[in-house]
């Protein structure tokens, strides 16, 4: 008890009915390797950022737009460190700014990061869609509608992914990760080949050419970001984890390092190889199948196959993230209670799952059905999910001095490194939304426009349901029955 009369332990945890303290490091970390999606991104998201397809003229080179973007998620994955250190959250960036700058900011926070989640796992449906589509075409099996095929494989892919999220976190995490390291070296192995066979026509030196086009930089750097965009996710994963405050914090220090590594490499070769490729290749959805094509169209379907694997597990590892942010939203009775709920045997978040699951497949059969290009419905997904992402990134790090004031632990270089964290993202936001608004897309005000609604329905809460505008915040407290002989407390 503290001197206050408080109770530091507690008969109940509030999220009490998750599967507590099971997860080692692996699956934690297997988490955030799936909700970056190495193989995929390292595949899709270049040739999006890729100048001749986002803005149509000459752009930064590859090299600088992804380094900056990883220079910027390094920072992140700093600030959110000391938070995930000291706090077993099972609703992430949402809890960190609920104990950081208030329960209001944190419902802008959550929907924030839910935004993000959503528009991302929407993209990957629609990339496995793609893909698998592609994946037929290569090894010559004729689909005589496109339409009447690709729905029916996001639908089961959407049904798939639901199943393994229900059925358990330790399942779905060891499935992602076995798909993500084949795909890896499925994609790594078909890179050197192609080199191999290409190298005396593949110029390195315009590779890492600059020509001083900075308008388009930020609105590079918010696309490439979503190649990195999830790594944080083990911190939804707080109640689950075995040793929260080791894992946890260790999967979001390294995973945004090595993905920049992989990311470096990747967009290195793929720019060779883009620019020495006709217009058609470089501008398709799914650029380097086409590559691969050209001479093996068996190595394309490997490919296919890989990049498909890959995307798929991104949208188990972003659903997984947001379900949980809504199931925490649930207990507190900020969102319907019933997404509070949870499986009886598996114990995971079925409700908030099987809730949210059909809403993100709708977007990319949306997409597919009244027939818009694949290549601008991904780039509206993912800048509109790494404006999600880059918002509650902002709110986030800005917390963390405040958390760590809040519990008489805020030093000198924690004020520094939330400010200047803040500062880089918002340049970031700021710079991309100002160049998004003057080329006349919509994608700005769409993100406007949820950020309002949440401003507006936090004040709802604040006049209308005060008690359950306090509640927010919670996070797996320890227990009676977890003490070491599993006696009560006095």
């Amino acid at each position: 008890m503290s001197a206050r009369g408080d109770r530091f332990i507690t008969p109940r945890s509030p999220v009490e009915g998750l599967r507590r303290r099971r997860l080692s490091f692996l699956p934690v970390f297997a988490q955030a390797v799936a909700g970056v999606a190495p193989a995929g991104a390292m595949s899709v998201i270049p040739a999006l950022v890729f100048p001749g397809l986002v803005f149509g003229s000459n752009g930064p080179n590859l090299v600088v737009t992804f380094g900056t973007a990883m220079a910027v998620m390094v920072l992140v994955s700093f600030s959110l460190r000391p938070m995930a250190q000291r706090m077993a959250a099972v609703s992430g960036l949402y809890s960190y700014t609920a104990k950081g700058l208030g329960q209001r900011t944190a419902i802008t926070a959550g929907w924030s990061a839910m935004f993000g989640y959503a528009l991302v796992a929407m993209a990957s449906l629609l990339l496995v869609g793609v893909y698998v589509g592609q994946l037929f075409s290569n090894l010559g099996v004729p689909v005589a509608d496109s339409k009447a095929f690709t729905v029916p494989v996001i639908i089961a892919a959407a049904a798939a992914a639901c199943f393994l999220m229900v059925r358990g976190i330790r399942v779905s995490a060891w499935f992602t990760v076995l798909l993500e390291s084949i795909s890896i070296g499925v994609l790594a192995v078909l890179m050197i080949v192609y080199f191999a066979f290409n190298a005396p026509s593949a110029n390195l030196g315009s590779v890492f050419a600059w020509n001083g086009d900075f308008d388009s930089l930020p609105l590079g750097i918010v696309v490439a970001v979503s190649a990195f965009v999830g790594f944080e996710s083990p911190t939804t994963l707080g109640g689950e984890a075995h040793r929260p405050f080791i894992t946890v914090p260790r999967a979001i220090t390294w995973t945004p390092i090595l993905m920049g590594v992989l990311c470096l490499l990747a967009v290195t070769a793929q720019d060779a190889a883009l620019k020495e490729a006709p217009l058609s290749i470089a501008a398709s959805s799914t650029p380097l199948s086409d590559l691969f094509s050209q001479s093996s169209p068996v190595s394309a379907a490997v490919l296919d196959l890989g990049i498909a694997a890959s995307w798929f597990g991104c949208a188990i590892a972003s659903v997984n993230a947001l379900a949980r942010i809504f199931f925490c939203m649930g207990r507190e009775g900020v969102a319907p209670r019933i997404v509070g709920r949870t499986h009886p045997v598996f114990r995971t978040p079925s409700m908030a799952i099987m809730i949210v699951m059909p809403v993100v497949a709708v977007v990319p059969i949306a997409i597919v059905i009244f027939g818009a290009s694949p290549e601008r419905g991904l780039v509206s997904l993912f800048t509109l999910g790494a404006y999600g992402y880059l918002g509650s990134y902002i709110l986030a790090s800005a917390s963390m001095p405040f958390f760590l004031r809040r519990i008489g632990e805020s030093t000198h270089s924690s004020w520094i490194l939330g400010a200047v964290t803040s500062v880089a993202l918002g340049a970031v936001f700021w710079t991309a939304a100002a160049a998004s608004i003057r080329t006349g897309s919509l994608q700005t005000l769409v993100y406007a426009g949820v950020l309002l609604a949440s401003v507006m329905y936090a004040t709802f809460l604040r006049l209308r349901l005060p008690g359950r505008l306090a509640s927010v915040g919670i996070y797996d407290e320890t227990r009676e029955l977890d003490l070491f002989n599993g006696r009560a407390t006095p």
